[in-house]
């Protein structure tokens, strides 16, 4: 990869580009994490939108993702972090959807949930899940830098930490019904440093899709602090993907 995005115009294969990225964020975030990305994509010609999840279901998330990818002008690759992965793999099904990008993301295979993808893997202590009595979880608040995004300024995880939004914690209990990797080409961005996900788990899970790997430096939060080496990987994906012709 390199520093610097070219302008979206043509795949490597010669075949029409994919202009529209679709940004899906996980647990315990909103969209407004995705800014920086944003922001360097917009800048090179793709259109680039950003789903607001409930973090009520499932179901409800990709519906939300869905209703976002319905408004695409045409081929569109979509990107998850974290949870988002999950929700992705289920709404990545979508005719629009021509290629999926984990980052630091879930990728369930169809019958699967959230939680079987942790089974037989580290844990991770430093990303402390506070549950309340309706069920949903918030990343704890004195942990929540070191174990969401250790590689933010103070001020920047204090603000993501402040602006959290709780799951309802029985989503991670929800199976997916379909795999949309199976189908369409995906990439696997990896943060070195991710204290949310057993690294051996990250590498696992993009193994078994036969995703392209892209390692990157940072916490669970790159596609925050790390967000032009996210925008290239991105970008990299896309320019990669041949769309045939109308």
């Amino acid at each position: 990869m390199t520093d610097t995005l070219a302008p979206a115009s043509t795949t490597a294969a010669g075949g029409p580009a994919v202009k529209n990225v679709v940004l899906v964020h996980g647990a315990f975030a909103d969209g407004s994490g995705w800014r920086g990305v944003w922001d360097l994509l917009t800048a090179q010609g793709y259109r680039v939108s950003i789903v607001q999840n409930p973090l009520t279901s499932l179901a409800d998330d990709v519906a939300a993702t869905r209703r976002v990818l319905d408004q695409q002008d045409g081929p569109t690759l979509l990107v998850g972090h974290s949870w988002g992965g999950t929700v992705i793999t289920e709404a990545g099904e979508h005719p629009n959807v021509v290629g999926l990008v984990y980052v630091s993301a879930l990728s369930p295979e169809a019958g699967e949930n959230t939680s079987l993808q942790y089974e037989g893997f580290a844990e991770t202590p430093q990303f402390v899940i506070d549950v309340g009595d309706d069920g949903f979880g918030f990343l704890n608040y004195e942990r929540f830098q070191e174990g969401f995004a250790h590689d933010a300024s103070e001020a920047d995880a204090a603000f993501l930490r402040d602006s959290q939004v709780p799951i309802n914690m029985a989503t991670f209990g929800d199976a997916v019904t379909h795999a949309a990797w199976h189908s369409r080409p995906s990439w696997a961005v990896i943060a070195r440093e991710d204290r949310a996900f057993d690294a051996a788990m990250l590498q696992h899970m993009a193994a078994r899709i036969g995703a392209t790997v892209i390692e990157v430096p940072g916490s669970h939060a790159a596609y925050f602090t790390q967000p032009g080496l996210v925008a290239d990987a991105i970008d990299g994906a896309a320019k990669s993907i041949a769309v045939p012709a109308a």
